[in-house]
């Protein structure tokens, strides 16, 4: 029976003794009781007409209604099924068709009209969940149960729910027989108004000892569900309406649930009741649960501006007892059908029941789990054993935080809504877990036995694991974390991905992350190095082989073969290289090469090929190493001619290939002239060549200008004073010269010493 899925929140409280206003007809009569919720009369009448001349789909559809408001799902699934392919269908036949279908385990079938609920209302957040999630059935059968549960001896054939404890005693709301003259029963299903049962907790949770709480506080009407204070001296409750007004129902006669908070004295009477001021005539409040700290009182209610049916809300519980702002919880949490039964635990665990949600039939338990800053993070169906195709709700757990009370009208209770117990198996938490396959980049071979880690942020590997046969993996995660994981495997490179469980979406329970490695392409660097004049192959040469992209720097010394290989493991295929090689040997000139390249074939990648790798002995003149022409210039000038700028270039070229090498330019004439005119146009022929190679060169420190005159001649051609010289002009030129002195070789290997000065502007 569908007792506690809508009555508790939209209960008709008439009496089989209330009067209709004149109406004629039973069809009529029958639409009346219907519009008043009282299902048991309608549905009575209804069933008569089948067969008669006011039959119709929407006869049909407002019985099977009624069959299902009363939790009777075979007989709603058998109206339904009559009239729900007629051009009459309205949107919620459809959907409550689908409902009694997965209540009677009907599941494939359930989902086809679900799927025709979503075409004709696909803004439904009931539907929309649904397509999003057809697998869910198997989803929440598959996970592990959160707790056990079992029978108790407390249950009678007729209505017990809850399990409300309040120091020694426990509460708990029935309809069981009472001993007393007149017996009321309420118009939804003909079943006797609930009230409120104390009783002794015994072994095991048992519930012993029951006896009705008192009839002060048990009026003609419902009561239930209640909560109570931790001090255990202020209980909130859900009593209809009982008020003796005219106005005690809304204006379709039917009179709503209202909060109340009584105090308890010490003989354990509830006393000073008093209406919350959130209550209403023309909705209902009620199902109270406190907040750990008791600043918020949770509750349920139809009241309009909801998401639909009844929606879970909260408000402000002042110091003074006085109410604040009513706030609703949500989309995340309500939806357009029914969220009761809200019970918070002592770790803020809100649990609830709801029909909106996608669950295994009827109402199901969820568990709602918040961020430490008390916003949603994800709602948890709570699955087997807790929840089955039937109602189930009212889940309440103990102070302990480990056990507590369900109840259900499965079919295996002892009549309608029983009490069970339930014990905790595992923290109800957001289990995060990170799956996927490792598999070849290229060609998506499945990779078994591969090594995948878990990296934290501070570099620590958490967990590892290797993916089995079928090349699969899992890990689990913790929340709010950021990860890397790094699947190894042989012959390939390690695939390296970052994960992260911040900030996500509170729908999300696994995170898929496929890993894919790249295989080893093999690829190398190999680099030949060799004596510029002879062209063989240098021994003992140490190259510092930089990688610009990673700046990781390893040295290597040559063998007589004079090369060296490099394997590159940690390059693939199109990737970018760059590279910086340092050439050194004692008696030859260092150098720096770099080497650009991409790696778009396999296998080894010649730097010699490429780059000039041969080194050039050291000279104490670059005469030694490059022919230069002598460097001229026209009578008395010092400008620098094309055919000069032509030698000097050779220079550039060297300086540049060699940027430690310091080189002093000097400057000579033959005796002819005077001594001093000689040596400052020298002078300036000298530096103006050294500033002409200086302009074109890294470091233009690395080059001065020095004219010497005709004070190193390189034969007797002296002719100043009284001297003649009968040199010949052969004799004179050679002379006339322009040297390249190599200072340094960037080791300092060569020095001289330097007393000029590089003055020219």
């Amino acid at each position: 029976m569908r007792t506690m899925k809508n009555f508790i929140l939209t209960l008709s409280a008439l009496l089989f003794a209330f009067t209709l206003t004149a109406q004629s007809g039973k069809l009529k009569k029958a639409d009346n009781y219907h519009s008043k919720i009282a299902y048991h009369e309608a549905a009575e009448l209804y069933k008569d007409l089948i067969g008669s001349e006011v039959d119709s789909p929407q006869l049909k559809a407002k019985l099977a209604d009624c069959y299902f408001q009363m939790g009777e799902t075979e007989l709603a699934e058998k109206y339904y099924s009559e009239m729900i392919n007629s051009d009459q269908v309205e949107n919620k036949d459809v959907y409550q068709y689908a409902q009694a279908l997965k209540e009677n385990k009907k599941y494939s079938e359930s989902d086809k009209w679900m799927k025709k609920y979503n075409q004709m209302n696909p803004s439904d957040s009931r539907s929309k969940e649904f397509i999003e999630n057809t697998n869910y059935i198997h989803r929440i059968h598959s996970q592990d149960p959160y707790f056990k549960i079992g029978k108790l001896k407390i249950n009678t054939p007729e209505t017990e729910f809850g399990g409300y404890k309040n120091g020694d005693k426990i509460y708990f709301v029935s309809n069981r027989v009472k001993k007393i003259a007149v017996q009321r029963y309420h118009s939804w299903n003909n079943k006797t108004f609930l009230d409120v049962y104390e009783a002794e907790i015994g072994d095991d949770n048992e519930i012993e000892n029951a006896s009705y709480h008192s009839k002060k506080t048990n009026k003609i009407y419902h009561e239930g569900p209640l909560c109570f204070s931790k001090d255990g001296k202020t209980v909130f409750f859900t009593r209809n309406n009982i008020s003796k007004r005219k106005d005690r129902s809304d204006d379709k006669g039917i009179q709503n649930l209202k909060m109340y908070s009584a105090s308890i004295d010490d003989e354990g009477n509830w006393v000073d009741e008093k209406e919350l001021t959130i209550s209403s005539t023309h909705y209902s409040v009620g199902h109270p649960t406190l907040s750990p700290d008791e600043k918020f009182l949770i509750f349920s209610s139809d009241m309009p501006g909801g998401y639909g049916g009844a929606d879970i809300y909260k408000v402000e519980l002042k110091p003074d007892g006085s109410l604040g702002q009513v706030t609703n919880l949500g989309a995340e949490i309500n939806s357009e059908g029914q969220e009761m039964f809200p019970w918070m635990s002592e770790d803020s665990t809100l649990f609830l029941s709801s029909d909106g949600h996608l669950g295994l039939g009827g109402l199901d338990v969820f568990a709602v789990v918040f961020n430490k800053d008390g916003a949603f993070k994800k709602m948890i169906n709570l699955g087997k054993p807790v929840n089955g195709p039937k109602d189930d709700f009212a889940l309440i757990l103990n102070p302990d935080n480990k056990t507590g009370y369900v109840s259900s009208n499965r079919s295996e209770g002892r009549g309608d809504d029983d009490i069970y117990s339930v014990t905790l198996l595992r923290p109800i938490k957001v289990n995060l877990m990170l799956k996927g396959l490792v598999a070849d980049s290229r060609t998506n071979e499945l990779l078994p036995n591969s090594l995948v880690e878990l990296v934290d942020e501070e570099g620590n590997v958490v967990a590892t694991t290797q993916s089995g046969a079928d090349a699969s993996y899992s890990l689990d995660l913790e929340e709010d974390k950021n990860y890397t994981v790094r699947a190894k495997q042989t012959d390939y490179f390690d695939d390296i991905r970052t994960v992260t469980t911040k900030d996500l979406d509170p729908n999300i329970e696994v995170i898929e992350q496929d890993l894919l490695l790249e295989k080893d392409p093999g690829l190398s660097l190999y680099a030949l190095i060799t004596d510029t004049k002879t062209g063989l192959p240098l021994e003992g040469v140490k190259v510092t082989l930089l990688d610009n992209m990673t700046g990781v720097s390893e040295e290597y010394t040559t063998e007589a073969s004079g090369d060296l290989r490099k394997a590159l493991m940690d390059k693939k295929l199109n990737d970018r290289g760059s590279y910086n090689l340092t050439l050194e040997k004692d008696g030859y000139f260092s150098k720096t090469v770099t080497y650009n390249t991409e790696f778009d074939r396999e296998g080894q990648y010649d730097v010699h090929a490429k780059l000039n790798l041969a080194m050039d002995p050291e000279v104490t003149d670059l005469s030694e190493m490059i022919e230069i022409n002598p460097i001229n210039f026209d009578l008395n000038k010092y400008n620098i001619r094309p055919d000069a700028a032509i030698e000097l270039d050779k220079i550039v070229e060297v300086m540049n290939q060699y940027p430690g090498l310091v080189i002093e330019l000097g400057a000579h004439t033959d005796c002819r002239g005077s001594i001093a005119y000689n040596r400052k146009l020298s002078d300036r022929r000298a530096k103006a060549s050294a500033k002409y190679i200086k302009d074109r060169i890294t470091n233009p420190e690395r080059i001065y200008g020095k004219g010497y005159g005709e004070s190193k001649l390189l034969n007797g051609c002296e002719c100043e004073g009284r001297v003649k010289s009968d040199c010949s002009e052969e004799e004179h030129s050679k002379n006339r010269r322009t040297e390249f002195k190599v200072i340094s070789t960037g080791n300092d290997k060569l020095k001289v010493n330097n007393n000029s000065t590089d003055s020219f502007e």
